[in-house]
């Protein structure tokens, strides 16, 4: 089995397009105006509106906005980098600057505008580097 996508449901789609396209570099695949897909070479983050909702079962079944417990994590070479392109234009989404964590990545932590968390990570000590070769 393989993790292959996650996907945000939400009431603002062109927001979140256009928040996660500048933190990543990625341009996203648009299917239509309710579903879009960043695809990395190891994943995909899908973006679907509360109106794809339907075809899960109704719009019970998901909360836009209402996320308190995941982060979704990029890995990037250079945080440090990162975080001097997105300062000044995410200056509100950043939660916490680059810090270097007991495991050893270095991590910019951001909020997304659905108020999801967001960590763009650099492996840093020998041995996060060690764990994250090849991948």
């Amino acid at each position: 089995m393989n993790l292959i996508s996650t996907r945000i449901i939400t009431d603002q789609v062109e927001a979140l397009i256009n928040f996660y396209e500048q933190v990543t570099g990625l341009t996203a695949s648009r299917y239509t105006p309710d579903f879009a897909e960043l695809k990395t070479k190891t994943a995909t983050l899908a973006i679907g509106s509360t109106r794809t909702l339907q075809f899960f079962g109704g719009n019970h079944v998901a909360q836009p906005a209402q996320n308190r417990s995941v982060i979704i994590e990029f890995r990037v070479d250079d945080v440090q980098q990162c975080f001097d392109q997105l300062a000044a234009s995410l200056k509100g989404a950043i939660v916490q600057e680059p810090t270097i964590m007991p495991w050893g990545n270095q991590s910019l932590l951001l909020r997304d505008p659905d108020g999801n968390l967001v960590n763009l990570f650099t492996p840093v000590t020998p041995e996060a580097i060690e764990k994250f070769n090849g991948n």
